[in-house]
């Protein structure tokens, strides 16, 4: 029996890509990011996204499928802490 180290990447991209959804469906049910800091997310979300294309360029599927859904609730994420930062300031001013 040969086993495929394929395996390990598609494992350790579900558990990377899952562990987005979580705060992705906190943020969707509650609409709270105050906690949320713009700098890691920003930072992470450009690093996943380089992480996509550079499995599209090798090519990697795991490493591709991993990023390409990480990216989505990321970016989601991202979106709304900025549009929440932006408002709270507006309100202070």
């Amino acid at each position: 029996m040969v086993f495929d180290i394929k395996i390990i990447g598609y494992i350790a991209g579900f558990c990377t890509a899952v562990a987005q959804f979580p705060q992705a469906y906190k943020v969707i049910k509650t609409g709270e990011t105050h906690s949320i800091s713009v700098g890691m997310y920003t930072i992470m979300t450009f690093g996943i996204l380089f992480w996509f294309l550079y499995g599209v360029l090798i090519p990697d599927l795991p490493m591709i499928l991993a990023n390409f859904i990480c990216l989505i609730p990321s970016v989601y994420i991202l979106i709304i802490t900025i549009r929440n930062n932006i408002s709270k300031k507006k309100q202070k001013s």
